[in-house]
């Protein structure tokens, strides 16, 4: 495994000029050390707890809760007929003070909130602990609270910043190109709405998963502090793993997919296509690459009139509106 690309914490402009068009993941060190919350957690975990604590609104988050022989590892029942973790409802004070009751057992349950938005939950908690990179990204900031655990190597369909703000985390990260090797689960059936990849890599089973080891040899980690961050591109595959017995996180998920992205089209090129004889596969690989995926793909339609380029036609607002139309009326006629 490589270490994640560090770079120094830049602004806004550099961000997009220099760091998002090479579709890669880099951590930025310190880039939120002067944020209150973690100010007050190298004090002490109570510290940054009470600092969450004071802009709570008391509104019911959803809580993950892992019995203690799962070992903090939140996944699919051995059976794959269900969870081996139960959802509950918890204000965010509620659960931070079941964090410090639970801290120092030494065989805790696993338990947190995920993705938390603090505008709803914490109004006021982001002004306070302001990010200036994401100001203009349209991002709403979410709030991870738990114990030590680790998130199942999934990926998804937005961009992403999360900042580290007490405890440590390790980020396992793979590109999309290690797909066929991560032995994907369900895709409709998942444990928080992205399809997540059934090896864990904290205790890898070759022998049932024996293309993993292809998959480790493309992985990146990187060890996060608080005050750290680090951004995982859209499809970029990641496993993060809680080190401490309070854990807090700070993510920014934006340049969400629009219409379901990617995803959806693969869902249904499954029904249509995928179990086609290979000739007929091959036949529609053309078709991919010359309306989707080639270079001269934007401009497939160039030798018809502009007027008369449909749903063909180059990105526009008038364009997506043909598509979705033409989706929705060959669906709704078989």
């Amino acid at each position: 495994m490589k270490a994640i690309e560090e770079i120094v914490p830049v602004d806004a402009v550099t961000f997009e000029r220099e760091v998002r068009p090479l579709y890669r993941p880099v951590v930025m060190r310190g880039i939120a050390r002067d944020w209150p919350v973690v100010q007050g957690g190298l004090k002490g975990a109570d510290q940054a707890l009470s600092h969450v604590e004071k802009f709570d609104t008391g509104r019911p988050a959803d809580i993950m809760l892992a019995p203690q022989s799962e070992r903090g590892r939140f996944f699919y029942s051995h059976d794959m007929r269900g969870f081996n973790f139960r959802r509950e409802k918890l204000t965010l004070t509620g659960l931070a003070e079941h964090l410090r009751e639970i801290a120092d057992s030494e065989d805790p349950i696993g338990i947190y909130a995920g993705a938390a938005a603090t505008a709803v939950h914490l109004p006021g908690f982001d002004q306070i602990n302001p990010l200036p990179l994401v100001a203009d990204m349209q991002a709403a900031a979410r709030i991870w609270l738990g114990n030590a655990s680790q998130v199942a190597t999934h990926f998804d369909l937005s961009d992403n910043i999360a900042v580290v703000a007490l405890g440590t985390r390790r980020f396992t990260l793979f590109p999309p190109e290690a797909t066929k090797d991560l032995y994907v689960g369900p895709l409709n059936i998942t444990l928080a709405g992205q399809p997540v990849s059934m090896v864990d890599p904290l205790a890898p089973d070759l022998e049932r998963y024996p293309r993993y080891q292809a998959a480790r040899q493309k992985a990146l980690v990187a060890e996060l502090e608080p005050g750290d961050a680090i951004y995982i591109p859209t499809l970029w595959w990641h496993h993060v793993e809680s080190r401490a017995a309070i854990n807090i996180l700070v993510n920014y998920w934006h340049n969400d997919a629009q219409h379901g992205g990617g995803f959806l089209a693969l869902a249904h090129a499954m029904l249509s296509i995928r179990d086609l004889p290979q000739k007929q596969r091959e036949a529609w690989r053309h078709w991919f690459d010359h309306f989707v995926f080639g270079e001269d793909a934007a401009g497939a339609a160039e030798h018809l009139p502009p007027y008369a380029q449909g749903v063909n036609g180059p990105a526009s607002p008038d364009r997506d509106e043909q598509i979705r139309r033409f989706v929705v009326q060959e669906l709704s006629s078989r």
